[in-house]
């Protein structure tokens, strides 16, 4: 279920390769001095059993590459790539990426600073 600023997943009835899981997915721009425009994530949910809570903070150039770092901390917790609580959905998923690109006032061809894609990483 997607709606501006959430998304929530769960596993499917009658699948059987992935283990239990419930996360959401919350989202906000925040604009921080020296920084610019951050989009800010809060991972949260349980896998098998498993509670967890994870926050990024991605910068508004490197933001796009949100449903990747979302499956790699989903990860962590056990759930496989092929499971991403992002990519299940692709309607969803096009909906929170034009969500997040009207809410940071992006525009296709923008340049990407690759010391803020390091940054980002970093935090995984």
């Amino acid at each position: 279920m997607f709606k501006p600023g959430h998304l929530h997943r769960q596993r499917a009835p009658g699948v059987t390769d992935v283990p239990d899981y419930v996360v959401d997915v919350y989202y906000e721009v925040q604009e921080e001095p020296g920084e610019g425009l951050l989009l800010c994530l809060t991972m949260q949910g349980v896998v098998d059993g498993r509670a967890f809570t994870e926050q990024v903070r991605l910068h508004r150039d490197t933001a796009f590459n949100f449903a990747a770092v979302l499956g790699r901390l989903a990860g962590r917790y056990g759930l496989p790539r092929n499971a991403s609580p992002i990519m299940r959905e692709h309607a969803e998923y096009d909906a929170m990426y034009r969500d997040i690109r009207e809410r940071l006032g992006a525009v296709s061809g923008e340049p990407v600073d690759f010391a803020h894609l390091e940054q980002d990483l970093r935090q995984l």
